[in-house]
């Protein structure tokens, strides 16, 4: 078919579309313009590419067409120089014989936007309406009277009439605000300024405090609100919106404004300040609470003592990988110092102006693991009624030691590994990924190797928190040290019972040197303090000790064929020794005269023990002092007791 030749030159941009081939069949220089293609290039390429960006609706669109004859959309877009440009289309559907075409007439969206408010302004401005001119005469009067006060006004002040038009703006509004009084003059300001809360949820007109000052008549103050910019940041503000009166009608209100944004970004700061302070006073009281408990720990004022190979060994090995951040492995048999040796680590090491953190894996409930740990905010679970920093968080920048390490549970070893691995944790209950800057000293008087054998400790965190193992040596091992020992302890007991001038006769030394001391260093203390308590004419004797001291004396080299013991042999003769002990101090194990002062090993590893064995501490009490039955993590706080 052929066209107008009049369509060429149309004013706006035209476009006549096969829409089955969806291909362009005619275009007008306009349209070539807007589309920035020749007339013979865009009837080589299809619609479809210039609308790209909305297909669907150009779909829908083209339906209408068709089924209507005509329509009008402003939500279809073309590509033009790859950005796409809304537009306003009116639409046709064209017949010629049976064949049928979709004229589209094209105009910009935005600029037909900006001439319909040019001419929304301009007949506002121009309305012949007597009420309009009566409102107008009031606020052309209010802004006569207080024109050198709005000049000079330092806050935003603006006047909506009745229907909540812009009357007048002052120059700190147009600047606070980034419109121009002409912008600005004739629209509505909720529109403009006002549409959405801070969240960025639409804000109703209805709702409006500046609005509702004309619609009840009184003043209405607002200290916590937000104005949008023209380049739609949100303006924090307080504001009050005054009714204006023309005799006893309200004729609109003037609103006066401030940019209370840095107030408001200061007291966040202030606010995140005070947070950030309140947190690392708490975490510095946990601190506090740690250091407290190491400090009336039993090793906490030792020093390493001893002049022996296995000591110098040690020493020698502290001072490699004290400067470093490796991780050190240190293993032995309860008692020979383990701890020691950890803090030697860290007071030798560049961490030592920040925490050595210890952590007894075996004294810790299974279900308070990760919360121990790694912390919890609160409400995470029961119990949790404040947020709590755990051990790492607090270890920040020191050393960790953790000992008993291979109580750890196998199904919380994978959690642990990860934090090893990475640095990086969860507080139990919260999203947030913490960092830390942790170094890891591990202790241990079990045989892990045997462990990750049995399937009961997993061999990828063995292999790594096993780096740089340092070996405890056992005070058998090492009998040229205790001597000095002796003279260590024999001083420290002396400070604590009030008692001076005690001394060890070398026979009674001899004695000392010649047992096995299968409690180690622990156990060579606890005989001397008790002696030191016993002591008369200020000498010390240790027959009685060491004969009723339940470790046996170190035994003779046995026969060739003596008998083999297998593990379970070797489990039950330790359950069978810990009932022995616990029926002899009628089921208490911390504190003089225990269990665990009997057996000489650590009070938290005999619980851990006698937990690993499921024994019931209340059945080795008498009759008056048996309690009613409380939970597993009670177990502590009952030998405690």
């Amino acid at each position: 078919m052929s066209f107008d030749r009049y369509f060429n030159f149309a004013a706006t941009a035209q476009l006549i579309i096969e829409p089955v081939d969806d291909t362009i069949v005619d275009a007008n220089q306009e349209a070539c313009r807007l589309l920035g293609q020749d007339r013979r290039a865009l009837q080589s390429l299809r619609a479809s590419h210039f609308f790209a960006p909305c297909l669907p609706g150009l779909l829908v669109f083209s339906q209408e067409l068709i089924a209507r004859g005509r329509g009008w959309t402003d939500q279809l877009q073309i590509l033009v120089a790859d950005e796409p440009l809304r537009l306003e289309i009116t639409g046709r559907q064209l017949e010629s014989g049976e064949e049928r075409y979709l004229h589209f007439s094209m105009q910009p969206a935005e600029e037909l936007d900006e001439l319909r408010n040019r001419s929304d302004a301009h007949r506002h401005y121009l309305s012949g309406i007597g009420h309009w001119r009566r409102v107008s005469r009031v606020f052309q009067e209010f802004e006569r009277e207080n024109h050198l006060l709005l000049e000079a006004a330092g806050e935003g002040i603006y006047g909506v009439d009745a229907n909540g038009a812009t009357t007048f703006v002052n120059p700190a509004a147009e600047r606070i605000l980034g419109y121009s009084a002409e912008e600005m003059a004739g629209r509505n300001m909720h529109t403009m300024v006002h549409h959405s809360h801070a969240d960025g949820s639409h804000y109703q007109a209805d709702s409006c405090p500046i609005f509702a000052a004309f619609r009840d008549g009184t003043v209405h103050r607002v200290e916590d609100d937000v104005f949008w910019s023209k380049t739609g940041q949100p303006i924090d503000v307080e504001y009050t919106s005054t009714p204006i009166r023309d005799g006893n009608e309200i004729v609109g209100a003037v609103v006066i404004f401030r940019d209370v944004s840095q107030k408001k970004a200061d007291q966040r700061r202030l606010l995140a300040a005070l947070t950030e302070v309140e947190q690392l006073k708490h975490r510095l009281e946990l601190e506090n609470a740690y250091l407290q408990e190491e400090i009336n720990s039993e090793f906490n004022h030792h020093q390493m003592v001893g002049k022996s190979a296995a000591v110098k060994k040690i020493l020698q090995q502290i001072q490699l990988v004290a400067p470093t951040n490796a991780t050190v492995f240190i293993h032995g048999e309860s008692g020979t110092g383990k701890e020691l040796i950890a803090r030697a680590l860290h007071d030798n090491s560049q961490r030592s102006q920040r925490s050595l953190i210890r952590v007894n894996c075996a004294a810790i409930p299974e279900d308070l693991f990760e919360s121990e740990f790694f912390g919890h905010v609160k409400g995470a679970f029961t119990g949790a009624s404040s947020d709590r920093a755990g051990r790492f968080e607090l270890a920040d920048g020191g050393t960790l030691f953790l000992d008993e390490v291979g109580e750890i549970p196998l199904h919380l070893q994978g959690k642990l590994l990860r934090v090893l691995q990475e640095q990086q944790f969860e507080r139990v209950g919260e999203a947030r990924t913490r960092n830390v800057d942790v170094r890891i000293v591990v202790a241990t008087n079990r045989d892990l190797q045997q462990l990750v054998r049995e399937g009961r400790f997993r061999e990828d965190l063995y292999f790594r928190l096993n780096v740089f193992p340092i070996e405890s040596v056992p005070l058998r091992q090492r009998k040229e040290d205790i001597p000095l020992l002796t003279q260590h302890f024999l001083a420290k007991a002396s400070r604590l019972v009030n008692k001076a001038n005690l001394k060890i006769p070398m026979a009674e030394l001899e004695k000392l040197c010649q047992y096995a001391w299968p409690g180690n260093i622990r156990e060579l203390e606890n005989v001397i303090e008790r002696q030191v308590i016993l002591a008369r004419d200020g000498v010390l004797q240790f027959d009685d000790s060491i004969v009723t001291a339940d470790s046996p004396v170190e035994p003779q080299s046995p026969p060739l064929r003596a008998a083999l013991v297998s593990d379970d042999e070797l489990r039950q003769q330790q359950k069978n020794n810990i009932i022995n002990a616990l029926r002899r101090c009628q089921g208490k194990v911390f504190g003089a005269a225990g269990a665990a002062e009997l057996l000489g090993v650590k009070p938290t590893t005999l619980a851990s023990r006698i937990k690993k064995y499921g024994l019931d501490l209340r059945d080795f009490k008498s009759a008056d002092q048996r309690k009613p039955p409380m939970s597993g993590n009670r177990l502590k706080e009952e030998a405690l007791d």
